[in-house]
């Protein structure tokens, strides 16, 4: 049973409930929620490549986030550039600006880099909320237009948004499967397990792990850039280091360093805290501790202990290598010291 969700057939049960989830779901709201998600799994698969495979703990990467959402709505809105090419630019704007902090931060290892880049999150906070003649401040952006039409196909509905993110979340997860598989991949998972034992391999440090973090800002700036599309209204709130908190705990209970555990925590979490909506303020007394059991009993996360699991589980039933019994049989050649042969 548990090969069935293995590999592309698992990927694609995976994919197949979630094409027909709208089937299910009561109401619109429940749709947009699931939209929501899908767009922070994007973010989460981004945080889990600079800090699952890579190492490096990024403490501003729903800052980025941010970047990305306010170029598409300050481009929109103020500039009425057409959606689509303000949401390819909010991607090179991430880009261009994770690459100048990734030089800076990177020159930092550990909890340095961390709180380096925490600063970086807070800078970029009050830039957004100050700035008002560029992010309107604290007012934020309103009136961000829908994502338009490709030919027939319009997305001005909460069904044909759900599906265009789904889209861009089946697109992300291709696209960092072929990342973390390839050659490229394997340097930033030798970086991740030493820094030194990569530098002897030949591998050179600080282009690979700003290639890493440029690549992981990228997916928080294209899941901004959704988010705005999809809310339609920006405040400087999402520059907060709670989203970059946020998204740290969706990869953790989903499974640090595992291509399907950012997008398990993100709808797992989600799932969770929709489920205690009716507890209201007091919901947090109940999901706070289910997160610290989960985080205790499963420091690997879901999927990672799923998968340690199942490595065991193959390694015990694997056969030992026998014997050879021809070997055995043939006497050792004498040696050259030996005085019976002398």
């Amino acid at each position: 049973m548990s090969r069935l969700f293995e590999g592309r057939t698992g990927w694609a049960l995976l994919a197949l409930a979630a094409l027909v989830f709208p089937l299910f779901a009561q109401n619109n709201y429940l749709i947009s929620v699931a939209t929501q998600a899908f767009i922070m799994a994007i973010a989460a698969l981004g945080l889990n490549l600079i800090t699952g495979y890579t190492g490096q703990f990024n403490l501003a990467h729903g800052a980025f986030m941010a970047v990305g959402a306010y170029t598409v709505g300050i481009l929109t809105v103020d500039h009425q550039v057409p959606f689509w090419i303000a949401f390819l630019l909010a991607g090179g704007v991430t880009a261009v600006l994770g690459f100048f902090v990734g030089l800076l931060s990177l020159r930092l290892k550990g909890h340095y880099f961390s709180i380096f880049t925490l600063c970086v999150s807070y800078i970029m906070f009050l830039l957004i909320e100050k700035w008002e003649s560029l992010t309107h401040g604290p007012v934020g952006i309103m009136g961000i237009p829908s994502p338009p039409g490709l030919g027939p196909v319009q997305f001005g509905t909460p069904l044909s948004q759900y599906y265009l993110v789904l889209a861009f979340l089946v697109l992300g997860i291709w696209v960092m499967a072929r990342i973390v598989r390839s050659l490229l991949g394997r340097s930033f998972m030798a970086v991740r397990n030493s820094d030194e034992l990569a530098e002897a391999l030949g591998i050179d440090l600080m282009r690979t792990k700003t290639l890493s973090f440029v690549l992981s800002v990228v997916y928080a700036g294209f899941a901004g850039a959704l988010y705005a599309g999809q809310v339609r209204f920006l405040g400087p709130d999402l520059a907060s280091e709670v989203v970059t908190f946020d998204l740290v705990m969706f990869v953790l209970v989903g499974g640090i360093g595992t291509l399907l555990g950012p997008l398990v925590g993100t709808l797992l979490v989600t799932y969770l805290t929709q489920s205690l909506q009716f507890l209201q303020d007091y919901r947090m007394v109940v999901f706070g501790p289910v997160l610290i059991a989960l985080i205790i009993f499963l420091p690997d996360g879901l999927v990672g202990t799923w998968l340690k699991r199942r490595a065991r589980r193959a390694a015990a039933l694997a056969p030992t290598p026998a014997a050879n019994p021809s070997a055995a049989a043939t006497p050792a050649a004498p040696s050259k010291e030996d005085p019976s042969h002398a």
